[in-house]
Formats: structure tokens, sequence, C-alpha cells
């Protein structure tokens, strides 16, 4: 090594330890030997698109529940459904504190860049960051939208609070404190996915409708099935993540712009996932209203195929009782192809790694048509908290294919 070539690396490592805040740890020498592979620990599907006037500089802040823990950390964004481009102008991320608050924001780039552009239709993927992120943790993920924001992609009815400032109270993705994010909603605005690094990191994705969404669960607790599923995994199997890929009234048969059926976002929601392994398809319920028990067991199949073709373990899920539903919808011949599409999804003959008996687990012993009444939230289609672990708990572990005998 030349002494030009010498003094530039001395510089660079005295640069890199510079800027590396306490808590953030890079590699050592061992852990470079170690491979890493991304893998997803949160993710949400974005499901609306509307239209804001009068949006700029403003700072959205999301709390998000990890499930798998990593030594680095990106985030993955979406202006899916937009017709113009949105900036981010600032982005962070940091281990949240208590409500608005984050311990320790960290600043993200976009290509070496503080800021990014996500054109209409496209996303964004930050570059990776060097931060220990542990498993079934609180992360919060801030955005400065910078500019005249006209159009907002996000995921509908996320059950977990989300904070914002004021129209034009300019960057405070920074801020450890909370106290300038004065309004709330419940939507995780152009945030898609959160990845980490780990040594055989995988995940799990559930793909689904209100019911895997978490509709009816507990806010801001984590209580949908997938989080309480990924408890689970995580007791016996570290290194494994559960990812939420439900949409509320999906289906597998139609869709619409903003929310494509289970087949037409499969590409998007579950095959791109970094380090995805098995699916969970957990679909059928806003079917039985207006499609066949042929039809939908048609789509499950080529769901199922796709997912084979990309080396993903498929389990498919039984549909759950919904008679008496609050807003109508069942009837004696929906039932009859609910129980059509349940006995192909247990005797699938191979279509199907495995399956998943989520009707078994929540229906009234009393009459099967029926949520049983421990589980039901009122309307008697959507579980309560009791029924998502229900759900969590039936999931035989060995059934996701990750290389461990878990009970």
């Amino acid at each position: 090594m030349n002494p030009g070539t010498w003094l530039r690396a001395a510089l660079a490592a005295v640069v890199l330890t510079a800027v590396l805040p306490a808590s953030v740890v890079a590699a050592g020498p061992a852990q470079a030997r170690t491979p890493r592979h991304w893998a997803g620990t949160w993710a949400t599907a974005p499901s609306e698109h509307y239209e804001v006037s009068g949006m700029s500089e403003v700072t959205v802040r999301m709390p998000v529940h990890t499930s798998v823990g990593g030594s680095q950390v990106r985030v993955r964004l979406t202006n899916a459904y937009a017709t113009e481009p949105v900036t981010i102008g600032h982005a962070t991320v940091g281990r949240r504190d208590a409500g608005s608050a984050v311990a320790h924001p960290y600043d993200l780039r976009f290509g070496g860049k503080r800021a990014v552009t996500v054109p209409a239709g496209g996303q964004a993927v930050s570059d990776p960051l060097p931060l220990t992120v542990p498993a079934l943790a609180d992360l919060t993920v801030s955005l400065h939208l910078s500019g005249r924001v006209t159009h907002i992609t996000d995921h509908w009815w996320a059950q977990q609070t989300v904070y914002w400032t004021d129209y034009g109270a300019g960057d405070h993705t920074g801020d450890a404190g909370g106290d300038a994010f004065t309004w709330t909603t419940t939507s995780w605005p152009f945030l898609s996915g959160v990845d980490v690094a780990a040594p055989r990191a995988a995940s799990v994705v559930a793909l689904g409708d209100s019911i895997t969404d978490g509709s009816y669960s507990t806010a801001d607790t984590n209580r949908r099935w997938p989080d309480l599923l990924s408890a689970r995994l995580n007791a016996c199997r570290p290194g494994a993540g559960v990812l939420n890929a439900g949409i509320t009234g999906n289906r597998i048969t139609a869709g619409t712009e903003t929310n494509p059926s289970a087949l037409d976002r499969l590409d998007r929601d579950v095959l791109s996932q970094p380090g995805a392994r098995t699916l969970i398809l957990f679909e059928g319920i806003n079917d039985l209203g207006g499609a066949s028990a042929e039809e939908i067991i048609a789509g499950m199949t080529r769901i199922a195929a796709r997912a084979h073709r990309h080396h993903l373990r498929v389990v498919g899920a039984t549909i759950t009782p919904y008679k008496d539903f609050t807003w109508g919808g069942w009837s004696e011949e929906s039932e009859d192809r609910r129980q059509q599409v349940n006995a192909f999804v247990r005797h699938s003959g191979g279509i199907f790694d495995d399956y998943a008996d989520f009707d078994a687990a929540v229906r009234d012993p009393a009459d099967p048509r029926r949520l049983g009444p421990a589980y039901d939230s009122g309307d008697h289609l959507h579980p309560n908290d009791a029924g998502m672990k229900a759900f969590a708990d039936s999931v035989d572990l060995t059934a996701l294919g990750l290389g461990r005998a878990c009970s």
C-alpha cells in the first residue's frame, strides 16, 4: 500500500468513527465474515389513495412493530397509486420511546442523499443503516414531506396511531420529543416496509383481508394475529419474521384500483418481500357472496402455484364462520360455499404444503356456522383479541417450514 492510499484509508476510518452514533455499531471483522441476509421485519400493503390540498412542509411519524431483529435496517417507501411524484425531504428511524417520542432518531439516506423523490406509481428503498434492531420492538419511522403534497398513498385502518405536525411546521424528523406532533390519524402514509439484515433471516407473509389486517383488534397493542404469531415464532425460532399483507375488504377473485385482488397484488405484497420463505393464505370470506366455490378454489390454486414457482412454502387457512354478520351477506348458500372451500383447504391434494384450521379455532361448538362468543368482536365476523390469539396459537409452527421444530 503506498502512503497516499494508507492515508486515505486512515482518514476514512476516522470519519466513519466520528459520524456513527454511540449506539450504532459498525460490523467488526468477525461480523463481516458472517453472511447476512435481508428480510422483512415489518410490512403493510398500500390500500388507499386520496388527494390533499394545502399540505406542505409537514412531518409524519409512524410507529411500527418489528418481528425479526438484525444489525442493519432499511425502509421501503411507496407512491403506488399517486398520479404525482412525492418528495421526502428527510427521513429518520429510531427506537420508539412513548407516544410520538423517539429515543434517538437516526438519519436515513437514499443513494447517499438526504432527500428522495418517489415517482408516481413507484417506490424507493433507503440505504442500509448500521443499527441494532431487536425483534418484537417498536421502531418509529419519520418522514418530512417537503414542498407541496397533492396525493397520499397509504394503508388505511392501521389500528395504529400515527402522528403529524401542522402544515408548514417543517422538518421535525430529527426531534427526539413529540411536542411538534399535534394531530393524529390511523393510517400509514407512504411506508410499505422495514427490512433488517441478519444471519439466516427469513419471513412468513400473511396474505389476507380485514381479519388479517387486524380490524377490531385493540388499537396500538399489536394484537393482530400475525403479530401474535410472530411472538410465538420468535420464542422458538429467532431470526424469523411475520409480515402482514392484509387489506380490509380484499378478495381473491376480484378487486379495485387501490384494493387489487390477492392474485393481482401477489407479486407486490408477497413474492417481492425480502427473505420471504412461507406464505399463509387466509382469504375468501369476502368472495363468498359473489363468487362460486369453484372460482375461489381456482384462485387459491393459482396463488399457491405462483408462490411455489418462487420457492415459497404455502399454508392455506380455512375461512372462518360469519353467520348473523351485522352488515349482512350470510346465507345458507354462502355457508355451503364456505364449507366447500374449507374442505379443499384441508384436503388440497398437494396444492397447499399444509393448512391452518382457523375455522376450527374460533367457531361456536353450539353452531359451527357462527363465530364463538368468546372470540366475537361484536359484529359476528371480525374476531376480538382472543380470536386473534386463537388463530396464532392454532398454527403448527413446523408447518411453516423454517427448519426447526417448534411447539
